[in-house]
């Protein structure tokens, strides 16, 4: 994987921890907003994934 893969997956790791964090301090708009952001990334590192795989192969 390239490194812009791990930058996006290290972004989502950080995402849900803030998620979590929000949560338990009660304040739920902004942890669903984080949730949101944590899926994002996830989908832009499974394309840059399948689009490494493609070019190798």
């Amino acid at each position: 994987m390239k490194s812009m893969t791990w930058v996006v997956l290290a972004l989502c790791v950080v995402a849900v921890v803030a998620a979590v964090v929000s949560f338990t301090a009660g304040d739920w708009p902004l942890g669903i907003v984080w949730i949101l952001i944590a899926g994002l990334g996830s989908n832009l590192a499974l394309f840059q994934v399948r689009r490494s795989r493609r070019a190798s192969a």
